[in-house]
């Protein structure tokens, strides 16, 4: 969960404030400008599709549908196999249901060898016992890897600090070809040497690296009789259990081989549901299948990239377990135990590639046995996430730019995944679930995780949904209202229902008034503004204002804030140029709820608190000789991507000020994969390499609606091309890392609502279509084109369809049609690029006048519903 902007004020008592995230109408008026222009009035066409429409939208509203990404069905199945191991055969007939069947075989293990009586082992260090996964109580010594039992292990103290050490001594000289290491699926050592003691000193038996295996046999060059092995171990797995060097048993031999039968189906792009397994037959000694679920080909091992039981205390090993009988069976993957407490599965996944391996758990015996025999004849996931096929899309896009389409449905299909319905086994199992919420559709964070609706993400993820799917726009609803019915005694609204509403977040409150004012805009739901006013005026007028210090900006500390977090749970306290640049944007955005419902008094009370947090940002955390905003006004000196970026936005940066901040992380932050989100480490090691999609947002808007749209597609294809282009592809991930790489390891969510910015940028600021007024009643079209030569597009409002399509094949000609529906008036805003130009509406004008608007636009006088087509010409 990262964050989102804030909105222009136009500083006019009684006018509308928009969120920053919404485009202002701009531009020079005509009236300004000295250029008139007479319109032939609006078409008598309405503004829904339908034949009237222009040619060029028709068949861009036909062209649109191949780059839909969501499944056709419920039923979803694997698209290829993309390995097998061990004794499996046919395993493309996992592709094929209803033919051959892919069968997975492995013999019984032979009985492993034990040490000699009086055998000790002794470690580096061990970890210090506690409850494990399931409360049970738990030991991490190193005897415990000679125990022969395979359910206990060896746990070292020092995460990710090397060398690690076990030592096995026995009370005898002891003849070896060689051991087996046993590890964990927790994280196997993937780098070690085994040495062994001659009397005199250690010498090294063998080398391993790269080790990927939890059972590993590692030969000696020839048979040593020994009293001492060490393993030296000097690399891990990383994994969401940590870093740490676990074995569960050292075998004095080499067992015999004993690949484990695997097979990895592929769904091509991350899917989320429940996956199912039908089995036509099995072995009859109960043989236990092991499912592990990954994003990414990289984190997929013989565990999980992440499962909630990770969480909550199940031992599952990071995999879910199914003992097939004899017979075969159906499966689908539900979260429970199959036999008492043996044998769990964690239920529903968000993942691209399933393993599937003949195994099972020590502790799941006898319900469950490692060895057997059984046929699949299916795999396939049950979809529960929105499913988004062309009929449902109440909103598209298409341009010249076959990549920017692709970043487009690519983010509506990833805020598809996010939305679903709110279920207790399906959630973040931190205490997150609520009864307000169960069973209602929500916008959720991630698909795999956390699965828990976060009021932060929405500032994007909801735009994102009202632009595509305005009938699911009760998924921002449910959760702006829990979050609200849940307001603590002092104003503070929670983050999100996780840890039992208790999570101190200090600028996710800001967010639920930003939300609720896009909500408002894209659905003019007065019912819901009703309802939560005294919510917005106890948060604005009672907690803020307990944050807030002499100078009038927020200052984290104060009133025992000093340990709340934000978006990125950043180390940051006292006065934040984002949180104070986000409270401008929540003041007008509330200014604007506050005149909707007629409080006029509450509205210009807020919109002059504005004026004056923006006025202390500009005195206080204004860094002159960076030309940019301090991240914060005390400690280290950095500049941040999230509140120079939304002082844009927000409307506290003058154009002066806005031109130099943003060529400040032109030059400091720009990197292969996006912008980073800081300026310098000085937050932490590796910030100045960290993307967030999240706050690379209201950069892209600031630099669209500052006449930069070229450099705002520049950051568009380097950010959302990099996540295009590699594993899993398609959608949109949580955070970027050094190098390219998944920020949080296997951790990373990898579809991720509030990444989806790149989707309401290209409609809002490319394309040009955004509210002005509650339920798009009022409404503003101003292409921001660049270099891209066409695009169109459709946005859903309460009245109908507003449409706009552009072509700009030259510097000199611009053509513009705009629908827009019925109950609804708005202004069109075309580009001039500075020169004199000729402008025609409706192809009549009784005359043209040539102007030069300083901005680069010419501003349309308001026009109502129906057909308009502008066309401007350079003189």
């Amino acid at each position: 969960m990262p964050n989102t902007p804030a909105g222009e004020d136009p500083r006019t008592p009684g006018a509308p404030r928009r969120s920053v995230l919404k485009a202002g109408i701009g531009g020079a008026a005509l009236a300004a400008t000295g250029l008139t222009v007479a319109t032939a009035g609006p078409a008598a066409a309405d503004a829904a599709a339908g034949p009237a429409a222009p040619e060029a939208a028709r068949k861009a509203a036909k062209n649109w549908h191949p780059y839909v990404q969501g499944p056709s069905s419920r039923t979803v199945r694997p698209t290829g196999v993309t390995r097998s191991s061990g004794a499996v055969t046919a395993p493309t007939a996992l592709l094929a249901p209803g033919g051959a069947v892919t069968v997975l075989k492995r013999p019984q293990p032979a009985q492993p060898p034990r040490w000699p009586a009086g055998t000790t082992a002794t470690a580096s260090s061990a970890h210090a016992g506690n409850g494990g996964n399931n409360g049970q109580p738990r030991t991490y010594d190193a005897a415990n890897a000679i125990d022969g039992d395979t359910d206990t292990f060896w746990n070292d103290d020092t995460i990710a600090a090397y060398p690690d050490t076990l030592t096995v001594t026995t009370t005898a000289p002891l003849p070896l070809p060689g051991i087996t290491l046993l590890s964990n699926s927790d994280g196997v050592p993937t780098d070690f040497t085994v040495q062994t003691w001659d009397g005199s000193a250690w010498q090294t038996a063998a080398t391993v690296t790269g080790n990927t295996s939890v059972r590993r046999a590692v030969p000696f060059a020839a048979t040593v009789t020994t009293t001492q092995v060490r393993i030296n171990i000097t690399a891990d797995q990383s994994t969401p259990q940590g870093e740490f060097s676990r074995i569960n048993e050292v075998y004095p031999g080499l067992l015999p081989d004993d690949e484990i039968p695997r097979v990895v189906v592929d769904f091509g792009k991350v899917v989320v549901g429940y996956p199912n397994i039908s089995f036509a037959s099995a072995s009859a000694n109960s043989p236990g299948v092991r499912v592990a679920f990954s994003e990414t080909l990289q984190f997929l091992t013989d565990r999980s990239d992440f499962t909630r039981a990770d969480q909550s205390g199940v031992p599952s090993q990071g995999t879910d377990q199914f003992a097939v009988p004899a017979g075969g069976a159906k499966w689908k993957d539900t979260k429970g135990y199959q036999s008492g407490t043996k044998v769990y599965a964690d239920g529903l996944h968000g993942f691209r590639y399933l393993q599937i391996s003949l195994d099972a758990l020590a502790s799941d015996a006898p319900a469950a046995q490692p060895w057997g025999e059984v046929a699949i004849d299916a795999v396939w996931l049950d979809f529960t996430a929105y499913l988004g096929t062309p009929g449902t899309y109440g909103g598209w896009f298409l341009s010249s730019d076959d990549d920017l389409n692709r970043y487009w449905y690519g983010a509506a299909y990833t805020n598809e995944l996010v939305t679903d319905t709110f279920r207790s086994d399906d959630i973040d199992p931190r205490g997150a679930d609520t009864p307000g919420l169960d069973g209602k559709l929500v916008l959720q964070d991630g698909a795999k995780r956390d699965r828990d609706p976060y009021v932060g993400d929405l500032a994007v993820s909801a735009r994102t949904l009202y632009l595509t799917h305005p009938d699911a726009a009760a998924a921002a609803r449910n959760v702006l209202a829990d979050l609200a019915d849940h307001q603590r005694a002092d104003g503070w609204i929670p983050p999100a229902s996780i840890n039992g509403y208790t999570l101190p977040l200090f600028d996710y409150p800001l967010w639920w008034v930003t939300c609720s004012w896009d909500y408002l805009l894209y659905t003019g739901d007065r019912g819901y503004a009703t309802a939560y006013y005294p919510q917005l005026t106890k948060l604005l007028d009672s907690w803020y204002p307990s944050v807030t210090d002499s100078d009038g900006l927020l200052s984290k500390g104060l009133n025992g804030t000093g340990g709340y977090g934000d978006y990125a749970f950043l180390d940051r306290t006292g006065r934040i140029t984002y949180y104070n640049a986000n409270y401008v944007q929540a003041l007008n955005d509330a200014a604007s709820i506050a005149r909707l419902l007629g409080h006029l008094a509450d509205a210009d009370r807020w919109a002059a608190r504005a004026v004056t947090v923006a006025a202390a940002v500009n005195a206080h955390l204004w860094d002159a000789d960076a030309g940019a905003y301090l991240d914060s006004g005390t400690g280290p000196v950095r500049h941040a991507q999230d509140g120079n970026s939304i002082a844009v936005t927000a409307g506290v940066a003058d154009a002066g000020r806005a031109a130099s901040a943003l060529a400040h992380l032109d030059a400091t932050t720009v990197l292969p994969y996006g912008n980073a989100f800081m300026d310098n480490e000085t937050i932490f090691g590796g910030a100045s390499q960290r993307v967030y999609a999240f706050t690379s947002y209201p950069e892209l808007l600031a630099r669209f609606r500052t006449g930069r749209a070229d450099s705002a597609l520049d950051q568009i294809r380097r950010t959302y091309g990099w996540m295009d282009r590699n594993d899993p592809g398609t959608t949109n991930w949580e955070g970027i890392g050094p190098d390219g790489s998944l920020y949080e390891g296997s951790y990373t969510s990898m579809a991720h609502g509030w990444s989806t910015g790149v989707l309401p940028a290209l409609t809002n600021e490319l394309l040009g279509i955004t509210p002005v007024s509650a339920g798009f009643t009022e409404w503003t079209v101003r292409p921001r084109p660049g270099s891209v030569k066409w695009a169109s597009g459709q946005v859903p409002t309460p009245h109908g369809p507003l449409t706009a399509d552009w072509q700009h094949p030259s510097p000199a000609t611009f053509t513009l049609t705009v629908r827009a529906p019925h109950g609804t008036r708005g202004t069109i805003a075309v580009p001039t690029d500075g020169h004199a130009v000729t402008i025609h509406v409706n192809a009549r004008q009784t005359r043209a006048h040539t102007s030069t608007p300083h901005d680069g636009y010419a501003t349309l006088p308001p026009l109502g519903p129906g057909t308009h087509t502008v066309t401007v010409r350079r003189a």
